[in-house]
């Protein structure tokens, strides 16, 4: 089993910065993609950024320039550094992991619980 923990969410101010981080734990034996998604009230969860097992990056239009995500490989977690936020990035964000477990083959897709970002105008 493999579970993942965000933390790091919170109410800022427009303009400002937050820095969130996604820990995996458990049987892991590899991780390949990570990813952060975000989901604001009464829409649909949409892919934030990705990174990829060898460190290739993608970002949702409406973000680039100003999140970046990145990953710590030996402690198997993805980091996302929002900037110049804007109250319209408002949302839950959820990161996920393509994992391999140990013992098994193949690989699943684990989600975090979410945190809670506010961004006030």
């Amino acid at each position: 089993q493999v579970q993942l923990v965000e933390s790091g969410g919170g109410l800022v101010q427009a303009g400002g910065s937050l820095r969130l981080s996604c820990a995996a734990s458990g049987s892991i034996s590899s991780i390949n993609a990570m990813r952060w998604y975000c989901q604001a009230p009464g829409k649909q969860r949409e892919l934030v950024a990705a990174i990829s097992s060898s460190g290739s990056t993608n970002y949702a239009d409406s973000v680039k320039g100003r999140f970046t995500i990145s990953r710590d490989y030996a402690k198997n977690t993805v980091h996302l550094q929002m900037n110049s936020l804007k109250p319209e990035d408002t949302a839950v964000y959820y990161c996920n992991a393509d994992v391999s477990e140990v013992g098994l083959i193949g690989s699943s897709r684990y989600w975090g619980q979410g945190t809670q970002v506010t961004v006030s105008s």
